[in-house]
């Protein structure tokens, strides 16, 4: 696994991209903790006002995705997922930074999201400016039955 950053490209994507974000996401979540959403969860979330999907790639290879949310000033990361093997190369960096980037340019005052206790996602969020607000106890439930934690993050945005 290579920590080298590498030129990651960036596009809009939409509802012709859900097989793309599935395949992200059955790598990237691991089943016992229940993070991944479904394709009709996601099909769902895409048709509502608001909503965008931003798309990674690096050799114009599918690396990762994210999708969020603006509802009045306040925009909400609902998922974040890079290929495991593009990991630590800049594509969840890039994806954060395209997210903030999108929220401002709507005019969101505030970027929130929630990530598992012991995602190593948190150190990315936390290095990004956002601070843990709160506590969701027993928020995910995994393929086994067993639940985990979530925490909530938030960030300012520049105005």
């Amino acid at each position: 696994m290579s920590t080298m950053l590498t030129r990651v490209d960036l596009r809009s994507g939409g509802a012709v991209d859900l097989g793309t974000v599935d395949s992200i996401m059955q790598a990237a979540f691991d089943p016992r903790y229940g993070e991944a959403w479904t394709r009709n969860q996601c099909l769902g979330i895409l048709s509502m006002p608001g909503v965008w999907l931003t798309i990674a790639s690096i050799d114009d290879e599918p690396a990762g995705f994210a999708l969020s949310r603006i509802i009045v000033d306040e925009v909400e990361l609902l998922l974040l997922a890079t290929v495991p093997s593009l990991r630590r190369r800049g594509v969840g960096s890039a994806l954060l930074r395209a997210v903030v980037a999108e929220s401002t340019s709507r005019g969101a005052k505030s970027l929130h999201l929630e990530v598992r206790d012991g995602n190593a996602a948190i150190r990315l969020y936390s290095e990004s400016g956002f601070n843990k607000v709160g506590e969701r106890r027993r928020y995910y439930r995994g393929s086994d039955g067993h639940a985990f934690d979530a925490f909530t993050f938030r960030r300012e945005l520049p105005r």
